[in-house]
């Protein structure tokens, strides 16, 4: 009795914060017990015909193996794919969209830009809202704000009866200038409701009021489209953690890098899209800070894709204008480059007889053939897995053993087509892995304007730590840093992430004294705005707001947005943001024009409340020397198989060395390193990995 009563005693003292991401293959959990520093992380395998099953597994093992109680739960944050999957798979619901009469087809014009204008094969992809949803309401409101027309009620009337009989579930409103002034969008909407209580509605207005019909409306489509999926999938979530006994709020990992509550995520669905791979990024940020390194490559490989970011100078790099699936997002997210090549992505040969990875992929059912769970076909995984880097222990924390035998089975039905041997094309399918990614990281690299032989690699996700040494050393890149537990950065991403919220108002006019009452009264609305949407969320600390401008040349016909300091705008200091302004255009563009005037188009604020700042463990006792190798393993290298070190990784201590071809061992990932690679473990135990010239 007196043990169970200390026990008890133990749990209550207890303060977990949680962070979840949902991949396409696995639910990953870091967790936290902030009082003593101990992290600790559990990946499940996915459930996609029961979205939430697997969460509730996942809380069972934690409780299992780590004695995590629910009512100790302080912090829980979640990602979700939900939303973005709905998108990509046209899972959405049926949508009304009501616009101007004479601005039917806004959709359907956008920008007038074709996906690959080289291409004779290019088409527009199918619209998420069908033409004969699309209603025009007779309503006009002029650029200035003022009304030219105000909307025939009438004819709102006969379209929410036709989108109705259609079948719609929720309408979209957006109208013209609704940036300048919302009224005419609010009055429409308060008119549905009355007509239609069981529709739901959004306008433009609400979801994102920025100029550009096309840009706002869109956005406002993508959150209206995946709203009833998200929505019901939260509102479970919340009645899950309930039963649990968690009553921690459930807080969700959002595009820009920070969290908002649940409540706020069912309406403003659009904020969480791009969710799991932004909370990546801020989990590689916050490691990157705390190993020194200041400039970043991140690799995120999960089952179905590889992601790329830039972190400059200990930051993430944000923008607009996303994709999500085949349509633009232009909300405020961590910029991320995304290609179909993960663990799962599938071999194939096509018709000309040349071998293919990706972009289909085997995802967690059946997932890959070494997984033992029914596939059948050659992934990049069972690549690994031939060539002898995987199938030492198990995966996935034991959900998983690698069968090097299944993976050869499924390798050899493409090698006795091509006449090569199962080592050869398995050699083959990372090879053409490694290029795909490479391309793509050098389009990112050009566009940023970075060079990334001064960079760091931080490979992460089940997948990063099997390709990124050798994708590194492909670049020349300085370094590879390997955090601890590579498998759940994204999950410690949403853990350690600050709330954020964004806000925008759309002031369209020259930067000259004239501006300096709009400049100040806006922010001034901004800051306002920021503030109560951080007390809304039940923060209480101080509040962080970053202002920035969209800015441009007049004569130019889009904008690049440039930081400003709230001192600035609230002394008129027109001088320091023109400088600013040059400064990021030559950085840019290399070129800048310093008499040329100036417009303001957007001002931006981002209202930050700063999330928990965790200390965690780190190794003990510094042990300078070499490593030793846990046994030695056959590796296929390139030519022919090579015995190499199997290190574990809860063995390596601080200061303890070693050199590649190596492969290191863990329970969320396994570290593939090439020959010519020394490794050090520094006090936090990542490894760094260098390269020989």
């Amino acid at each position: 009795m007196a043990d169970a009563a200390g026990q008890a005693r133990g749990a209550s003292q207890q303060d977990w914060k949680i962070g979840v991401d949902i991949g396409g293959t696995f639910i990953d959990f870091c967790a936290l017990e902030s009082r003593s520093g101990r992290v600790a992380s559990l990946k499940v395998l996915t459930t996609p015909d029961d979205p939430g099953a697997e969460l509730m597994t996942g809380l069972s093992l934690l409780a299992e193996r780590e004695g995590l109680e629910p009512e100790a739960i302080s912090r829980f944050v979640h990602g979700t794919t939900v939303g973005i999957n709905t998108v990509i798979q046209r899972r959405g619901v049926s949508l009304a969209l009501m616009t101007n009469a004479g601005f039917e087809d806004v959709i359907e014009l956008a920008r007038l830009r074709m996906s690959d204008v080289y291409s004779l094969f290019c088409s527009r992809p199918e619209q998420l809202i069908a033409r004969d949803m699309i209603f025009g309401i007779p309503a006009r409101l002029r650029a200035d704000g003022s009304e030219a027309q105000a909307p025939d009620m009438k004819a709102v009337a006969a379209a929410v009866a036709a989108a109705r009989a259609k079948g719609a579930a929720g309408i979209i409103i957006s109208f013209l200038h609704s940036w300048r002034d919302d009224a005419q969008e609010t009055a429409v909407k308060n008119e549905i409701e009355k007509l239609a209580p069981d529709l739901f509605v959004f306008t433009s207005s609400e979801v994102w009021p920025v100029i550009r019909e096309y840009e706002r409306t869109t956005t406002a489509i993508l959150n209206g489209y995946v709203h009833p999926r998200v929505s019901g999938y939260l509102t479970a979530l919340e009645d899950k953690l309930a039963s649990r006994g968690v009553k921690a709020p459930a807080l969700l990992t959002k595009s820009n890098g920070g969290v908002m509550n649940a409540a706020e995520g069912k309406r403003s669905c659009v904020q969480m899209l791009l969710s799991g791979t932004a909370s990546g990024v801020i989990g590689a940020a916050w490691l990157a800070r705390l190993a020194g390194e200041k400039h970043v490559l991140t690799l995120d490989i999960g089952g179905t894709s590889a992601d790329f970011a830039l972190i400059i100078n200990g930051e993430p790099q944000f923008g607009t204008g996303e994709l999500i699936g085949e349509f633009p997002l232009h909300i405020p997210s961590v910029s991320v480059s995304s290609i179909g090549i993960g663990g799962g992505s599938i071999a194939s040969i096509d018709a000309h007889g040349v071998l293919r990875v990706g972009p289909e992929s085997a995802g967690s059912t059946p997932g890959p053939a070494c997984y033992g769970r029914g596939g059948t076909q050659a992934t990049v995984t069972d690549a690994m897995a031939v060539c002898g880097w995987l199938g030492h222990s198990e995966m996935a924390y034991g959900q998983l053993q690698v069968d090097v035998g299944l993976a050869r089975t499924a390798v050899a039905t493409l090698a006795e087509r091509i006449g090569r041997s199962v080592e050869e094309v398995s050699q083959a399918i990372l090879d053409i892995a490694i290029s795909e990614m490479f391309v793509e990281v050098e389009k990112l690299a050009s566009r940023a304007g970075v060079d990334l032989r001064e960079f760091t690699l931080m490979p992460f996700g089940g997948g990063g730590p099997m390709l990124g040494a050798f994708l590194a050393r492909e670049f020349r890149m300085a370094k590879v840093i390997g955090p601890p537990r590579p498998g759940v950065v994204s999950a410690l991403g949403g853990l350690v992430a600050d709330l954020r919220g964004d806000f925008i108002k759309t002031i369209f006019t020259h930067l000259s004294p004239e501006a300096v009452p709009l400049l100040r009264g806006s922010s001034e609305a901004l800051s306002a705005e920021g503030r109560s949407w951080l007390i809304k969320q039940g923060y209480e600390g101080p509040a962080e707001l970053r202002i920035s401008a969209d800015m441009r040349y007049v004569g130019q016909s889009f904008e690049i947005e440039v930081p400003l300091r709230a001192a600035w705008v609230a002394e008129g200091d027109l001088a320091a943001m023109e400088e600013a302004f040059h400064a990021m255009h030559a950085r840019l563009y290399d070129f800048a024009d310093p008499d040329g005037r100036i417009e303001i188009v957007n001002l931006r604020l981002s209202a930050i409340g700063a999330g928990p700042a965790p200390q965690t463990t780190v190794g003990l006792g510094e042990i300078v020397g070499m490593a030793e190798p846990e046994r030695e393993i056959p590796v296929y290298t390139g030519k022919a198989f090579e015995w190499i070190g199997l290190y574990r990784r809860d063995q390596l201590h601080p200061g303890g060395h070693f050199s590649g071809p190596a492969v290191v061992a863990q329970d969320d990932t396994t570290f593939a390193i090439p020959a010519g690679t020394q490794v050090t473990i520094d006090r936090h135990l990542n490894l760094h990995l260098t390269f020989s010239e």
